[in-house]
């Protein structure tokens, strides 16, 4: 049986809270399970509008769809959200340029299958590592990529906020997917940068390798960035898969 527990914080900066997240440990549609964080942008009350709305989108898209191949179904509901997101846009001016990153995840026995757009993130972590399942669609991890930044300068660097990928940023929207294979022991992180700006993804292990149960590590996680600054909302969700 699946266990999770999830937690969203403002942060300490920031006067609204624009992520959302989803968690479901029973089927949605054809899906055994369903897990979303979305982390939106957009100025007045557009970012937490588009996440929010992205989100139920896509779960109410997911539950309405007949099919069984799992990745395609998380791509139908992204295509979904985001064509969505785009017509409000288009028919508000206080909507206008608001979009939102999206990480999605539903596991089945030990294989965990994930989509993600943006630079919200999903990992995999036990007492002997932690694994950054999904890539970042932003400028700097574009750039470390391609060799022409250091991981240290493109964590302290200005533009690292800017993403080359959103739901709600183009008419036509390509998510990332994965297949992972879990093991005994595996934990399942999925989050927002307002987590990962505060914490090194060693500092973020070390949390969830000490405390008691994932409840647990989840507010620590949220505590740690917030005493790092709490620069940016924080959102988590633990998974754990085998449990």
């Amino acid at each position: 049986m699946v266990k999770t527990f999830s937690i969203t914080d403002i942060g300490k900066k920031r006067k609204l809270n624009q992520d959302f997240v989803y968690t479901s440990e029973q089927p949605v549609g054809n899906l055994p399970n369903l897990f979303i964080v979305a982390d939106g942008m957009g100025g007045h009350n557009a970012g937490d509008y588009a996440s929010k709305v992205s989100v139920e989108t896509m779960v109410e898209d997911i539950r309405n769809n007949p099919g069984t191949d799992h990745p395609r179904i998380l791509e139908q509901a992204i295509r979904t959200a985001n064509s969505l997101i785009r017509k409000k846009a288009r028919e508000s001016a206080e909507l206008e340029g608001m979009g939102t990153t999206v990480v999605a995840a539903t596991c089945e026995g030990n294989s965990l299958c994930v989509a993600n757009v943006g630079d919200s993130r999903l990992y995999v972590a036990n007492h002997r590592e932690i694994r950054q399942i999904t890539r970042d669609h932003s400028w700097v991890a574009e750039m470390v990529r391609r060799g022409g930044l250091g991981r240290e300068e493109a964590r302290n660097h200005p533009d690292k906020n800017i993403i080359t990928r959103a739901v709600g940023a183009d008419d036509s929207v390509r998510p990332d997917f994965f297949t992972v294979r879990l093991e005994e022991g595996d934990l399942i992180l999925m989050c927002t940068d307002g987590l990962t700006n505060m914490l090194e993804d060693g500092e973020i292990r070390m949390i969830l390798a000490g405390a008691r149960d994932i409840v647990e590590k989840a507010q620590e996680l949220v505590t740690a960035a917030n005493e790092r600054g709490g620069r940016d909302n924080i959102s988590v969700i633990l998974i754990d898969p085998l449990a």
